[in-house]
């Protein structure tokens, strides 16, 4: 007897949860099988986040701008001369074009959330040298409040110059 689009019920076995194929990478649900409000929010994060991504694909800034809150503060680890915090949309938009300098692109493979956090894991080119990455984001409201880049450090140094 299936109780839920969710649960399979057995008499002699104990409930087994079957995930659906929204919840492999977010949220939860109750022992009803409902779906906890989580999962919607983190399953609109990440069209949020897969819809910067296709933009910055695209060149289109003003799409890729309208994901991030005014306010938003994009870490970018290391000592390079892109390296840094930078905050609000004005500082992020001379940002990328200071990646777009060396013909940057990044390629994501994986979207994964849980609640208001996005982790983007992809790869990263520039210069003519790729490396993995990593892009951890925090979304309120709807709109990327920080992101945290976590990538190859070195390799950013060699293509576009130490600080």
């Amino acid at each position: 007897m299936i109780a839920s689009t969710t649960y399979v019920v057995a008499k002699s076995a104990p409930q087994v949860p079957q995930r659906r194929k929204d919840q492999l990478l977010c949220g939860k649900t109750d022992p009803r099988g409902n779906r906890h409000k989580g999962v919607i929010v983190a399953s609109q994060n990440v069209e949020t986040a897969k819809k910067a991504y296709d933009a910055f694909a695209a060149g289109d800034l003003e799409t890729v701008l309208s994901t991030f809150d005014d306010n938003v503060e994009f870490v970018v680890p290391g000592n390079s001369t892109i390296s840094g915090t930078y905050r609000g949309k004005d500082e992020v938009t001379k940002f990328f074009a200071s990646l777009a300098e060396k013909s940057f692109t990044t390629t994501p493979s994986r979207f994964v959330a849980d609640g208001d956090d996005v982790v983007v894991i992809g790869q990263v080119t520039a210069g003519g040298e790729s490396a993995p990455e990593a892009d951890a984001s925090t979304f309120r409201g709807g709109k990327i409040v920080n992101l945290q880049a976590f990538s190859d450090t070195a390799m950013f140094e060699r293509v576009y110059g130490k600080k």
